[in-house]
């Protein structure tokens, strides 16, 4: 496991995503890093389904983009503790990583706290003219947007990358406090 990354801004493409128990939504960086777009939204299967078309996808989309790492939102608590849905994340990014192991991505994979990123991007698609109506979808891919976005405008602006790597060799093991010197998350 590995820490932030200390030093100069590392320029290249990230991945977003924002796990969540029917959907998963994805988003991007431009190759230098300056920008998050959304990119689509992965349909979670029934537990215990197979195949499992959402690593699958996942991975069809780390080949294509060849990023540097991806960014995964981990939903802890306002008061930065630990509950279950970063159980069920921290469980997802080993069988993510797994499935990248499988088909030889070796792509690093950062959990990064991702406290009130799906508010905020429900705030930003009203304030855009969009309501929560138009569907959860676009708001999921909106929250990765935000939870890579806010990664990359971290490490430019400290030249630490937040959040921690986590291990290929033991995913389920990792633990990450909150980034407790992040402000940016209003």
């Amino acid at each position: 496991m590995i820490s932030g990354t200390t030093g100069q801004f590392r320029p290249g493409v990230r991945i977003g995503i924002d796990v969540g128990s029917v959907r998963i939504g994805v988003s991007r960086t431009d190759p230098d890093a300056v920008l998050a777009v959304p990119v689509t939204t992965v349909a979670r299967p029934r537990r215990g389904s197979t195949p499992r078309t959402d690593l699958s996808e996942l991975a069809t989309i780390v080949a294509e983009y060849a990023p540097l790492e991806l960014v995964v939102g981990l939903p802890v608590t306002l008061d930065g503790q630990e509950g279950p849905a970063v159980a069920a994340v921290r469980d997802y990014v080993a069988e993510l990583l797994a499935e990248l192991e499988e088909r030889h991505l070796d792509v690093p994979v950062r959990l990064v706290d991702e406290r009130l990123s799906t508010a905020v991007a429900s705030r930003q698609l009203r304030a855009a003219g969009r309501d929560s109506r138009s569907g959860r979808a676009v708001i999921d891919q909106a929250a990765a947007v935000v939870i890579v976005q806010d990664t990359i405008d971290f490490e430019r602006a400290t030249g630490r990358a937040p959040g921690t790597v986590v291990s290929h060799a033991a995913p389920q093991r990792t633990r990450t406090a909150p980034d407790r010197d992040r402000d940016d998350h209003s």
